[in-house]
């Protein structure tokens, strides 16, 4: 998404294209059965015709409504409710920060959450483990030690990238 802000806000076609992009960037190798589970919006068929013309094929699942009323959403709802409970954690942490002043003020918070969230946040699904498990932090007394840790990890991460570059 190569920092716009601005598009995360919108659920337009452009964005939907950009955000699958933004994964398919990531994929060393395109599966041959890659599909995407998203919501009934039909930007999404859109922005898969859009690669399909790029020669670029995948299939979209829509899951769509609340209930299971389609074999599709039957099959794929629990992914999709798996998403909804992401956002409404990432929403129950935004909600006491009253708004940010600028796009960098936003771009900080979502980065701090996604650490706290895949580093350091226990969940209950997993049995009260946190999803991404490094060791450093694991006997460390108290939240404060893991963030200080987490953070000095960080740091010593990027002096190493700097120094191959």
């Amino acid at each position: 998404m190569s920092g716009d802000t601005g598009s995360l806000l919108n659920r337009d076609t452009l964005s939907a294209i950009k955000a699958l992009d933004d994964v398919l960037a990531k994929l060393k190798s395109l599966p041959d059965d890659l599909s995407f589970v998203v919501d009934g919006n039909p930007i999404y068929l859109l922005a898969q015709h859009y690669f399909a013309q790029h020669g670029i094929y995948f299939d979209i699942h829509q899951v769509i409504g609340l209930t299971n009323d389609d074999p599709v959403s039957e099959e794929h709802r629990p992914l999709k409710e798996i998403i909804e409970r992401l956002n409404r954690t990432f929403k129950r942490s935004y909600r006491t920060t009253c708004g940010f002043k600028s796009s960098a003020g936003s771009l900080a918070f979502i980065n701090l959450f996604v650490a706290y969230f895949n580093f350091l946040r226990p969940h209950s699904a997993l049995e009260k483990k946190v999803p991404v498990i490094i060791p450093e932090l694991n006997d460390l007394p108290h939240m404060p030690a893991r963030w200080g840790k987490l953070i000095e990890l960080a740091q010593d991460h990027i002096l190493e990238l700097q120094q191959c570059a």
